[in-house]
């Protein structure tokens, strides 16, 4: 399900740039507090993307209290930032969103292991005591592990707390996290560079850091969504390589406890590990869905 009829060709959207339009308000709702794994979003509103394509985005905050996705679903928001398989449970329940494009085609998802202690392989973390990850985690990625490598069991699952320190005691557990994330906490905590596994290089690759919106603003609207999302790939290009000062700028605004190292890690890999271009991105740009991927 994509907004592809009109999506026009990147080099063509630089080269001629957008077209005029009377500014139209948007309301894009994060599915975290503000931070590089949003930049591009940050980046339109800096630069003044969205405005060349009429429109006067403002950015609503995620975090542990938000329910940016019930307030798409309500209409008080028009995009949404979705993630992995959550739009398939809100069909499953007749709720009428969609995806239009999905910005990361891999998702940052990871788990990390202690290096020399025989878990230097993902099927190596079966011989983990521990786990810790994420409720989410343990019911989506930890099923298509059990399914796919021996060893894996629900004994290992404990609770991850957003706090490293469980994992940097135990050597022989594992941890869930976001590439662009918790490895450095970790360096910065103990000293210790951790082995790094992204799901998405061992065969669990859903689309991650989607545009949801509602398949009524598609169907009334498509237009404005279509200019959302040719703004949006263009924010993620200049976020990525051009000047991206005044994006992390306002994302340090939104988020005072995010610091110029963390930014600089994160977007180094997003870069590195081919978060945003890598596979189809490669070819179609940054933003493509296919069908085939998706079914």
């Amino acid at each position: 399900m994509r907004v592809t009829s009109k999506l026009l060709a990147l080099g063509t959207l630089l080269a001629f740039g957008a077209p005029a339009f009377a500014d139209d308000s948007v309301k894009f709702g994060t599915n975290w507090l503000a931070e590089a794994e949003h930049g591009g979003f940050y980046q339109a509103v800096a630069d003044g993307t969205y405005k060349k394509y009429g429109l006067d985005v403002t950015i609503v905050q995620g975090g542990p209290q938000a329910a940016n996705e019930a307030l798409l679903i309500s209409g008080k928001i028009d995009f949404y930032m979705g993630g992995q398989f959550s739009l398939y449970d809100d069909i499953k329940q007749g709720i009428p969103v969609i995806n239009v494009a999905a910005m990361f085609q891999k998702d940052p998802q990871i788990l990390m292991t202690h290096k020399g202690v025989g878990m230097d392989t993902f099927a190596d973390i079966a011989k983990a005591d521990t786990i810790f990850m994420g409720k989410d985690i343990f019911v989506t990625d930890f099923v298509w592990m059990k399914a796919n490598f021996k060893g894996f069991r629900d004994e290992q699952y404990k609770p991850y707390t957003f706090n490293p320190a469980p994992f940097i005691a135990d050597k022989m557990s594992a941890q869930q996290g976001y590439v662009t994330s918790e490895p450095l906490a970790v360096k910065n905590a103990s000293g210790e560079d951790p082995n790094v596994f992204l799901f998405a290089d061992n065969g669990y690759a859903p689309y991650s850091t989607t545009i949801e919106t509602t398949t009524k603003l598609v169907k009334d609207n498509p237009d404005l969504v279509q200019r959302f999302v040719d703004a949006s790939i263009i924010g993620w290009y200049n976020y990525l390589y051009g000047d991206n000062k005044a994006a992390n700028d306002l994302i340090k605004k939104d988020n005072p406890e995010m610091t110029d190292d963390q930014i600089a890690f994160s977007i180094q890999q997003l870069k590195d590990h081919g978060i945003l271009v890598s596979g189809d991105a490669e070819t179609k740009g940054i933003g493509c869905m296919t069908d085939e991927r998706q079914k």
